[in-house]
């Protein structure tokens, strides 16, 4: 499975359910509502897709870095979400509950979408073509056992 399928397979559910929580905030919590569902449903796209294009770069390029590579896109991740919640603590711009709410929401969504992905597909131990190549230097044919 390619990396761009895991965004797409994960994306498309996270951005149904990011529409369906801003509607539902509309309806129940009006302009302010809307506004921090919307902001809450594309900061998680945005974080997670920029993360698995970095994290899908780093696999093909030095595989052995992965777990690192992920762990600090995990921190970075969580230190730019409380540094937007430090500054929209006081802020009357939305409505920082819905925030929260649909924050949570999209990133159940992705994570559940994203394990269905890797869970739904084959994957390859070995890639193809990828180990060395063979050539016998032995030219006798095989030895067989009468």
């Amino acid at each position: 499975m390619s990396g761009n399928n895991i965004i797409i397979k994960a994306a498309v559910p996270t951005a149904i359910a990011g529409v369906i929580v801003t509607i539902a905030a509309s309806v129940l919590k009006g302009t302010p509502g809307m506004i921090g569902a919307a902001f809450g449903a594309a900061i998680v796209v945005i974080f997670f897709t920029i993360g698995q294009v970095l994290l899908n770069r780093v696999l093909r390029t030095n595989p052995t870095m992965a777990m690192t590579v992920a762990l600090t896109m995990y921190l970075v991740k969580i230190a730019v979400l409380f540094g937007l919640l430090l500054v929209f603590k006081n802020t009357t711009a939305f409505d920082t509950k819905v925030f929260a709410l649909s924050v949570l929401v999209c990133t159940l969504v992705w994570t559940g979408a994203e394990v269905w992905a890797f869970g739904s597909e084959k994957v390859l131990y070995v890639e193809p073509g990828s180990g060395p190549t063979y050539t016998p230097t032995d030219d006798r044919p095989p030895y067989h056992q009468q």
